[in-house]
């Protein structure tokens, strides 16, 4: 893929990127080792300062960096916006909580012989970041905020539709006062990965994307012994019992599955609805699904923008097209919208079964897959039959139901009531071929640390 930005509600190419060569990815290497020997050992409170810094900048171009997502993938605005949102108040997160999470961790010393025993947390070194185009600033930031707070320095291999924002990062938090490669972009193709990763000087990476590219990274990194941290994809069921909140349960399932125009990982896209409410649940969210306004990202009104690239619109076509053409039954949308750019009307299809593709396969743009089950075991077992374990969502308010659903899930994360989201205070990755690693929180920040024992008589 060419590294260019093309608007998907156009399909228009308005400008195009020459990757750096080898000679300029050396560079950009050698300087982010350099920096990592003096930068480790900053204090956490002047790394914090600059961190502040970087989301008030941040938050001061909110616009600015809102309509430019837009116009490289096709975000709505109003999404665009509270990404942006999301990122400041992930920044401003771990400026405040950092020096808490990497604070030493005493033992009991006199247990293992010792007068004093703890647990350091230390930064590794330069960390590869390849991260996906859907949500191209909020992806970015939740690597880097924990990162840069450890005190490690980061490398961001962003995707090629998004390499204005990728720019723009590169050079936020150097204008917030981070020192001199702390943070790079490395405006590159996936096929120039494997050599950033083989280099000596990168001592980790971390991905979110599709599985395959998960797979490659994982099995040269293994190869060089080099920690990882993967989120790939998702599949993620939305289950309804006969004691939800219908009113909510679909309300919450229509922003669920077209949330970013269908486009994220944790988005609600195998519905499983007990029989008792499957004929009511489908006729609201039918109705709901039918309502959304598809439209220019740009306007404020639009419900459902297009799909970043025409290969994923067109993927999703033939999804729907196979899943048709073997006895499903599309209960609205279904087509592309005759207008320019990479639309995909909001859909739901019912009537499903396993020779489908999309029973199995994770389907990224607006389309929901409709199931009937007869009981909670039926419910689990058609949830957990995917390959994928990102994240789950289930409405009852059936306590022990509730309970049986946290702890029989597969997923890395189990939301009740509410909708799958990714937040600074709650760990978030995935199980099975969704990945492994956490990032957020605590967690994430000790992701890229060595956990170094300290053992003094």
């Amino acid at each position: 893929m060419a590294i260019a930005t093309v608007n998907p509600t156009t399909g228009e190419t308005l400008k195009t990127f020459e990757p750096l060569d080898e000679h300029e990815v050396e560079e950009r290497i050698a300087l982010a080792a350099t920096e990592f020997a003096t930068y480790r050992a900053t204090d956490v409170k002047q790394r914090a300062a600059w961190m502040q810094s970087a989301a008030s900048l941040l938050e001061s171009e909110q616009e600015q960096v809102a309509r430019l997502m837009t116009t490289e993938m096709g975000k709505t605005l109003v999404s665009a916006r509270s990404e942006v949102a999301k990122c400041v108040k992930g920044m401003m997160y771990y400026a405040e909580h950092a020096e808490e999470f990497l604070a030493d961790e005493p033992a009991d010393g006199p247990a293992v012989g010792a007068r004093r025993a703890y647990a350091r947390y230390q930064p590794l070194g330069p960390v590869l970041a390849v991260m996906p185009w859907n949500f191209p600033l909020w992806q970015a930031i939740r690597f880097a905020a924990p990162a840069l707070m450890a005190g490690n320095v980061g490398l961001l291999k962003h995707a090629s539709n998004v390499p204005q924002t990728a720019l723009y990062l590169g050079e936020l938090f150097a204008r917030a006062g981070f020192p001199d490669g702390c943070f790079q972009t490395l405006l590159i193709g996936s096929g120039q990965v494997e050599a950033v990763l083989r280099d000596h000087r990168v001592v980790a990476a971390t991905l979110t994307g599709s599985e395959p590219a998960g797979r490659s990274v994982a099995s040269i990194a293994g190869s060089e012994v080099k920690k990882t941290v993967l989120e790939l994809g998702g599949s993620d069921p939305y289950v309804v019992m006969p004691s939800a909140d219908l009113d909510a349960a679909v309300a919450t399932a229509v922003t669920a599955r077209v949330q970013n125009n269908g486009q994220s990982c944790i988005a609600a896209k195998r519905f499983i609805v007990h029989t008792d409410v499957y004929d009511d649940f489908t006729a609201r969210f039918v109705a709901r699904m039918e309502a959304l306004r598809v439209g220019d990202p740009q306007e404020e009104s639009t419900d459902v923008g297009p799909l970043a690239t025409e290969q994923g619109r067109d993927d999703l076509e033939m999804l729907v097209a196979d899943a048709v053409g073997r006895g499903a039954h599309v209960l609205c949308g279904g087509f592309i919208p005759d207008r320019p750019g990479w639309f995909y009307q909001p859909t739901v299809i019912t009537d499903i079964t396993p020779e489908m593709r999309i029973f199995m396969e994770e389907v990224f743009g607006p389309a929901a897959s409709l199931y009937r089950v007869a009981d909670i075991d039926e419910a689990l077992a058609l949830a957990n039959v995917t390959d994928f374990g990102l994240g789950s969502n289930a409405w009852t308010t059936d306590e022990i139901e509730q309970e049986r659903f946290v702890a029989d899930l597969e997923a890395g994360a189990v939301f009740i009531n509410g909708m799958v989201t990714s937040s600074p205070e709650l760990p978030f990755g995935g199980v099975k071929n969704s990945g492994y690693g956490r990032e957020l929180s605590a967690h994430g920040i000790r992701e890229f640390c060595n956990i170094k024992t300290v053992w003094i008589g």
